[in-house]
């Protein structure tokens, strides 16, 4: 566990602990004090929510938003106490609504309207680590897809998107296959009857993380038809995650890229 707390992702719970017990060092905070502002780890009780703080620590990453059944008073107090406490904070499937009302809060915070994300990034300027490349089918998986995209974004590591590059045109997908290939994991995103994943499996040799959207017509129930023809792919190496999930994927695909091998190996641990 000592690896997780030096790296950098969680650097923003490790800087305001060391802040803390430096205070009780030098006098300026009391042991009481100290004990009041220690106690929200392992969480802090909001009544209608529980914040767990220490995740950060404990795997790289802090507590994700997700916004959609939140009023948008619960997605302000939410975000506001983790931002006083981490130096990312990341809501997903939030409206604009939403974030007006962060953004009065936490003046740093960012709204990507293509992905329903609010992020605040306070992590010192880091370079993003190349190797991700999410794909759509078409352009309304996009959502979908950028969610991934911030998600794995703001873990550190460079995205490419590829957009547009369905299975009903493959001279499409064909043209950007040298790009594709450059990529160390991929993330691809379709609705439909979701056959893309196997077709890109079948021209590359990075794993790919396989998103179901809901995108289609009524025979497609909603996702759930893409989302058994991915999880039947014929294709080695495709991995799927539930319906547009692009926040699940963006994940995965950000610690495959950063190497990370678990808390009981590997020098590359959050």
């Amino acid at each position: 566990m000592q690896k997780n707390n030096n790296s950098p992702d969680s650097q923003g719970t490790r800087e305001w602990l060391l802040n803390t017990l430096d205070k009780v060092k030098s006098g300026a905070l009391s042991t009481e004090d100290a004990l009041r502002e220690l106690s929200v780890l392992p969480y802090e009780d909001l009544n209608f929510a529980k914040i767990d703080h220490h995740r950060n620590m404990r795997v790289g990453f802090p507590e994700v938003i997700f916004g959609r059944g939140k009023t948008v008073e619960q997605i302000t107090i939410i975000a506001e106490h983790m931002a006083a406490r981490s130096n990312k904070v990341l809501v997903t499937r939030a409206s604009p609504e939403a974030f007006k009302a962060v953004r009065e809060k936490i003046l740093d915070a960012v709204y990507n309207p293509a992905s329903r994300t609010i992020v605040v990034n306070r992590q010192q300027k880091t370079v993003l680590k190349p190797g991700v490349a999410v794909i759509t089918g078409g352009t309304s998986d996009i959502p979908v897809a950028e969610e991934a995209a911030v998600t794995a974004e703001l873990m550190g590591n460079k995205v490419e998107m590829i957009n547009d590059v369905g299975v009903a045109g493959l001279h499409r997908l064909l043209d950007k296959l040298p790009q594709i290939r450059q990529a160390k994991v991929l993330i691809v995103v379709a609705g439909m009857e979701g056959a893309l994943p196997s077709v890109v499996g079948g021209l590359v040799s990075a794993p790919i993380i396989a998103v179901p959207t809901s995108v289609g017509y009524g025979a497609s129930f909603n996702g759930i038809a893409a989302l058994l023809t991915m999880l039947n792919s014929c294709a080695p190496g495709v991995s799927v995650v539930n319906i547009d999930n692009g926040f699940g994927a963006g994940y995965i695909a950000g610690l495959i890229n950063l190497g990370k091998t678990g808390n009981n190996g590997g020098e590359n641990e959050h």
